[in-house]
């Protein structure tokens, strides 16, 4: 097929050889293929050169996202119109570049995606968003030592299109060590203390860490300067987590309320308040916010999005709450749906059968 752009497609990677395979199976419709290595051990490396990829190696201490990236974008000669950043445990769907090519119209400099962060276990998207990795050969350099993005530094507006058809799913390797992140996101503030993007994610890694009273003051940092409405409703969710295990359950609740008051167009907020409202059997709050939860039928994508929110948990609350209110015949029709999209769940299976037979007894 005669292509009308010069395509690249870039990484860095780090003893990914059992990617290798399955990665340059994907990405080969691209005309140049760049990867750098960043201190692999495993034959990562010789992989990719007997696919036919262009690599070198870039090492530096302490390691940083973004100049691993830029100098992999440097890299990339000057006559191609189109990169496209991937990671090895990314697999970008076959037949991408025929799209790629029909929404890159004369203007764009970047290119938006469907990005699959995880998966159910059904195959269906779990935890997924909208990403913004392609973009033109010159005016952009990455930023920030991880959680790296895409900077435009062009003198002219920046002109985003959206790439529909193009999707882009991640199967990560779950051994990996990640502890990296937080002291690196640590050195993303100190460089940026105002960014609020960076304090979003260093809080959030807190949370992970169990760093709770650390992750309540990073967010109420976050919150004085963020007006992001989707990401902020997150911040004000992880901080009610935090009180949560902190024994303070008075303000994990009004965290949540406010996160429902920030995005009340999103299910992740009344979710997390169903759980609370389950575990304090508290019947009547959790049938309100899995109905409300369930009105909304659609994700946004701008943020990510919670697989709890979207795989079967809202069907499972709401009848647990119909069926513990007295009215097991409500249950029927949510716990069906639940069983349907976690077939495999005994506890869904079991708690069907029991309100079919309750229901019989009404």
């Amino acid at each position: 097929m005669n292509y009308k752009y010069k395509v690249c497609v870039y990484a860095i990677c780090k003893n990914e050889e059992k990617f290798v395979d399955r990665w340059m199976e994907h990405v080969n419709e691209a005309d140049l293929i760049y990867v750098t290595d960043t201190g692999s051990s495993d034959n990562t490396v010789e992989k990719l050169k007997q696919w036919g990829a262009v690599t070198d190696s870039y090492i530096t201490e302490p390691f940083r996202f973004d100049y691993s990236r830029n100098h992999c974008l440097e890299l990339i000669p000057d006559d191609v119109d189109i990169c496209v950043s991937l990671d090895l445990d990314d697999v970008i769907e076959k037949g991408w570049r025929d799209k790629l090519e029909s929404a890159w119209i004369p203007g764009p400099t970047r290119g938006l995606y469907i990005y699959n962060w995880s998966f159910n276990p059904d195959g269906s998207a779990a935890v997924q968003y909208t990403h913004q990795r392609i973009h033109s050969r010159h005016n952009y350099r990455w930023i920030y030592p991880t959680h790296e993005i895409l900077e435009y530094i062009g003198e002219e507006k920046e002109q985003q299109c959206f790439i529909n058809g193009l999707v882009v799913n991640h199967f990560p390797d779950k051994q990996k060590d990640r502890s990296f992140n937080l002291p690196l996101l640590e050195i993303a503030v100190k460089e940026n203390p105002n960014n609020d993007r960076n304090l979003h994610y260093l809080g959030r890694e807190y949370m992970f860490d169990n760093q709770w009273e650390k992750c309540i003051e990073t967010l109420l940092k976050y919150l004085h300067i963020s007006y992001w409405d989707e990401e902020r409703s997150a911040s004000m969710r992880f901080i009610a987590r935090a009180y949560g295990n902190l024994g303070n359950k008075i303000e994990q609740k009004k965290w949540l309320f406010k996160a429902i008051g920030e995005t009340p167009h999103l299910r992740e907020p009344y979710i997390e308040l169903a759980f609370v409202a389950y575990n304090e059997k508290n019947w009547e709050e959790l049938l309100f916010c899995t109905i409300e939860a369930l009105r909304i039928k659609n994700k946004t994508l701008k943020y990510v999005n919670e697989s709890f929110a979207w795989d079967f948990t809202p069907y499972d609350f709401a009848a647990l709450a119909y069926y513990n209110l007295g009215m097991p015949q409500k249950s029927i029709p949510y716990s069906a749906k639940a069983v349907k999209l976690a077939p495999d769940n005994e506890r869904l299976k079991i708690n069907h059968r029991h309100y079919l037979e309750a229901a019989k007894k009404i």
